[in-house]
């Protein structure tokens, strides 16, 4: 080969490793949906939730349903690289076929992720609400042990699983709604919630068994409530 065609050659090839063939006209599949790692230790809310809970609660059921909104969603790429608080708020153009698994499993991944946001150390998050938000919370349920009476009437009266929510009211500043299964208020066009707490079994049973008014009741001393607030804050945009 003559130096000229060689050069030629070469050329070729690292051109090639630059760009396989096909390369332009490839579309690179999502990701899809990760779980992330907790913004605390297993063990950081004993003992109102214990170590054992917090880690079957997080790497076993929160797990599965990442797995399981992953693999319903499989191929639809649109789908995969959107943020999973707009497809709760799409669900109906979600295809037919899927759309109970994307609700399930969806509503599951961010209804976990949203509620291991709300929780810190005992001690470390606050006393209670404060400013606006306590304001709003007087005004709607006469006092802050007002509200919590009425919240775990909700989460007690709640058959089978499911979760409780505070949310932005319509006929009073804040209300007090309850959804079955992984359901959540984005799907029903409501705004974003401020405050949620998941009263399926999983969540508390090795612990409280079949309490879970004693559950809901202790569930206070690890609630965050700067964070909190700060929902409130944007539940108001």
């Amino acid at each position: 080969m003559i130096r000229r065609e060689f050069l030629r050659a070469a050329a070729l090839g690292t051109a090639a490793a630059a760009f396989p063939l096909g390369a332009a006209a490839r579309t690179v599949a999502a990701e899809g949906f990760t779980l992330d790692k907790l913004p605390y230790a297993y063990d950081a809310l004993e003992p109102v939730i214990d170590a054992e809970t917090m880690t079957i609660h997080h790497t076993k059921h929160h797990q599965a349903y990442v797995d399981n909104l992953n693999k319903a969603l499989a191929g639809k790429d649109d789908w995969l690289k959107m943020p999973i608080e707009d497809i709760l708020k799409k669900l109906a153009d979600v295809p037919e076929a899927i759309r109970t698994a994307v609700r399930n499993n969806g509503g599951g991944h961010w209804n976990h992720d949203f509620f291991w946001s709300l929780m810190a150390k005992p001690g470390a998050g606050g006393t209670g609400p404060s400013g606006a938000m306590l304001k709003d919370i007087d005004a709607s349920f006469g006092t802050l042990d007002g509200f919590k009476k009425e919240f775990l009437a909700a989460a007690t009266s709640r058959f089978g699983s499911g979760w409780v929510w505070l949310i932005r009211g319509k006929k009073k500043p804040l209300e007090i709604v309850s959804t079955p299964n992984q359901d959540n208020p984005l799907m029903t066009g409501s705004p974003r919630p401020i405050l949620g707490l998941d009263v399926w079994e999983h969540a508390y049973y090795l612990k409280y068994r079949n309490l879970r008014a004693k559950y809901v009741e202790a569930w206070w001393g690890v609630v965050n409530w700067p964070i909190v607030g700060e929902n409130f804050t944007k539940s108001a945009a």
